[in-house]
């Protein structure tokens, strides 16, 4: 069974609330039709019930079994809106704005998941990253033990043996533009504890680079080779090898030539990359090059689930982040 059929099994045994703040996009409105048909998770469309309605309509779409809720005639908003203001008040937040701001359908389906009436949120197919991280950083916040927010996509690569059983984690691909080592550090052990709890893999974490256990000499390499051995110090009990380049990383026979002694190399199954620029690219190129599925970018170090999407997603997408982010929130203690 492929990992997503999987996703899809556990999101069914306990059905979780995920709350869809661009309620009357086309492909929001598709995947909640879906999600109810499937049993995945109780959708909810926020945005003006009218918009959202007459879009359904347009696009022959029947959403008669999915909740929507309009902000401006909520019974909640004035919780919502005392919430955020005693949440923000320290940084100057006055209960004007903050009935303007959560009004916006994005903060919102931010406060619902916070007071526990969503498990769950899914954005990101008109709105940007930022926009999701914004509200997601100032009421949501960090988990735990947590300093850093980060991204991971899952990357299913069809007939190929890489990863498990072409499977891959990548990281992190959509966040954090270029993490310092020990950011870097903190998302290969927050990845690789992602790769055990919501995937069930063993994790063999990758710190690539351009350089392999020392082939060159250069700060760029420096901040890898750091950030690895920092991880390893804090989590000794997990398999994190670097710096590998790519090839090392997956390639049994470039691995045993290039790092002989890793545990990790040519076995690798998360990839860790260095900064955004080359995690987006990787993933991208993965993605057209391979016609892999990319399943994300699903976000990891939140208190609770809220997830991103990317702005050329398809219905099919939301459907799959929505399942992970239901995992998720059962995993929410």
């Amino acid at each position: 069974m492929q990992l997503m059929e999987k996703m899809w099994d556990r999101a069914k045994a306990d059905k979780k609330n995920i709350v869809l703040p661009e309620g009357n996009e086309e492909r929001n409105i598709t995947a909640a039709q879906k999600i109810v048909e499937l049993g995945l998770a109780n959708p909810i469309l926020i945005g003006n019930r009218e918009e959202i309605l007459n879009k359904a309509n347009e696009i022959d779409i029947d959403i008669s079994k999915v909740k929507i809720i309009d902000p401006n005639d909520s019974e909640d908003l004035e919780k919502y809106i005392e919430a955020f203001y005693e949440l923000r008040k320290n940084k100057g937040m006055t209960m004007a704005k903050a009935e303007k701001i959560v009004r916006d359908p994005l903060y919102f389906a931010t406060m619902m998941v916070k007071l526990d009436d969503a498990d769950g949120m899914v954005s990101g197919a008109v709105h940007t990253t930022g926009d999701l991280l914004r509200p997601g950083l100032q009421i949501i916040k960090t988990a735990p033990g947590a300093s850093v927010v980060s991204s991971f996509f899952i990357m299913n690569v069809p007939n190929s043996n890489y990863g498990v059983d072409g499977t891959l984690i990548f990281a992190d691909c959509a966040v954090n533009p270029n993490p310092n080592e020990d950011q870097l550090a903190e998302i290969a052990i927050t990845t690789a504890e992602t790769a055990k709890r919501l995937c069930n893999m063993e994790p063999r974490v990758a710190m690539l680079s351009f350089s392999t256990m020392g082939s060159a000499d250069n700060a760029m390499v420096d901040k890898v080779r750091n950030a690895t051995e920092k991880a390893k110090a804090l989590r000794p009990d997990l398999m994190i090898d670097g710096e590998l380049q790519l090839d090392a990383a997956i390639v049994k026979k470039v691995a045993d030539q290039k790092a002989p002694n890793s545990e990790v190399a040519g076995k690798a199954n998360v990839l860790v990359f260095p900064d955004l620029q080359s995690g987006n690219i990787g993933y991208k190129l993965v993605q057209r090059f391979a016609n892999a599925d990319a399943i994300g970018p699903i976000c990891q170090g939140f208190a609770k689930p809220i997830n991103d999407l990317s702005r050329g997603c398809s219905a099919d997408d939301i459907v799959n982040v929505v399942a992970l982010t239901a995992v998720q929130a059962q995993n929410i203690k």
